[in-house]
């Protein structure tokens, strides 16, 4: 049986794990299906020999710089990765210039890599703009910001933004799989298995990152001790050691994940903005799906805040919208801002109750009758049964027509009774208004 260490030792003159598992070919390529499958837009441009400029757009390890060396390779094109922090106006030009000796002497294409395209400033967008028009280049651009807000608008014109999704736990997991099992560029040589919950750990603490995920995976090879670790397998205990993480007792698919969601919820129920932080930390800290959160902040916002704080649900719709700006690992600031708000903010489940009540009247009377005042009448014939007869403009009346708009069978009926917190107060006093009219109007 090899031995474990000459293998590090050999292992120690290669370039990191995650640079060598770096995939030759779309069939190796993990993710990014609505791209990269069948039919879809990138397998199209490699299969017809053809591309455009494009920026990728997406958090970071999901293979923006991958799919670049991919397109390249496919296209047998001249490739120059290029920095927007490092180089300057002179190092464009001289990358035009060996662009235009490369098409001209060997009849390549050159694709122009340029990592954190978000970065680059004015003369050097300008620098390159016309060659990229003219196709001297190619640009294929990565960032992890927005490239509406961060590069200006004819370059933005000349190219296709193609946004690549974070990877799944499962897309994770496969990878280190396939890592494992490697034996030309990886460790497969070595045999070496992993437990399904250090597999599991690895794949939701590297949040959706496989350059995390297979640092981690270097790093527990090297942790491994032939002499105790007989069987050649990473633990839970060296997948810990290597992430630098304990794993916590929470199971996304399993009981913790549904007692922890429900205490973070309740807590927020009950004004306790502390106890609600500690839930969302242990969630954020065993791996949980920040947006999983972020949409039962949202559900949260209408069915306990509801109308006693109308501002409480644009609250925690920024907040998601927040989180899918920024990403992790600094996602969890909005998170935490939308937490404690909508903690402190005054409660009420009336439009929640309102709903269900109207649904039971649904269930129980059937479908009812529109009142043939307000149905709309596009037709002669629909005039002459009725329909729209007697019907009160409300802007009219000054507002309000006191009409009823229930089915006979439910006139008067109340589903909607607001509380007396927070802004539900003044809905109330407005309700009570429309009642008078509305008996008025009767009278």
């Amino acid at each position: 049986m090899d031995d474990l260490f000459d293998a590090r030792a050999k292992s120690a003159k290669k370039s990191p794990l995650a640079e060598r598992m770096r995939p030759q070919n779309l069939a190796d390529f993990v993710g990014q299906e609505h791209l990269v499958g069948p039919d879809k837009i990138l397998s199209g441009f490699m299969e017809r020999k053809e591309l455009v400029s494009m920026i990728f757009w997406g958090p970071p390890g999901v293979g923006k710089t991958t799919l670049a060396l991919i397109i390249a390779r496919a296209l047998d094109a001249h490739f120059v990765s290029f920095s927007a922090v490092l180089s300057g106006v002179k190092e464009i030009r001289a990358v035009i210039e060996d662009a235009r000796q490369q098409l001209k002497y060997y009849g390549k294409r050159t694709i122009l890599f340029v990592d954190e395209i978000h970065r680059f400033n004015k003369s050097q967008q300008d620098a390159f703009l016309h060659h990229v028009e003219d196709g001297t280049i190619t640009l294929i651009g990565a960032t992890t910001e927005n490239p509406s807000f961060e590069v200006n608008a004819p370059l933005l014109s000349r190219c296709k933004v193609l946004v690549l999704e974070q990877l799944t736990t499962d897309n994770i997991k496969t990878i280190i799989t396939n890592t494992l099992s490697d034996t030309e560029r990886g460790p497969g040589s070595l045999k070496v298995k992993i437990d399904e919950d250090a597999i599991s750990f690895i794949a939701d603490l590297s949040h959706g990152e496989a350059r995390v995920a297979l640092n981690t995976l270097e790093t527990a090879l090297l942790l491994m001790n032939p002499s105790q670790d007989n069987k050649r397998t990473i633990t839970l205990k060296i997948a810990q050691e290597a992430m630098q993480r304990k794993a916590l007792l929470y199971d996304k698919g399993g009981e913790e994940h549904y007692n922890v969601i429900s205490a973070f919820i309740k807590s927020m129920r009950d004004s306790d903005p502390d106890a609600a932080l500690y839930w969302l930390a242990r969630m954020l800290e065993a791996g949980e799906d920040p947006l999983f959160i972020a949409r039962r902040m949202v559900i949260f916002a209408s069915e306990d805040i509801g109308n006693a704080d109308p501002v409480a649900i644009q609250v925690a719709v920024s907040v998601k919208d927040a989180f899918h700006f920024v990403g992790m690992p600094e996602g969890w600031i909005p998170l935490s801002q939308g937490v404690t708000y909508l903690a402190t903010a005054p409660k009420s489940n009336a439009s929640y109750k309102a709903y269900l009540s109207a649904l039971n009247d649904v269930k129980e009377k059937g479908a009812l009758g529109v009142p043939l005042h307000i149905r709309n009448a596009p037709t002669s014939l629909m005039k002459e049964l009725g329909y729209g007869k007697g019907y009160k403009y409300p802007h009219d009346h000054g507002g309000y027509a006191g009409q009823s708009c229930l089915p006979k069978e439910l006139e008067g009926k109340e589903y909607y009774k607001p509380t007396d917190y927070g802004f539900d107060k003044e809905i109330k006093k407005r309700l009570a208004f429309f009642k008078a009219k509305r008996k008025q109007a009767k009278e």
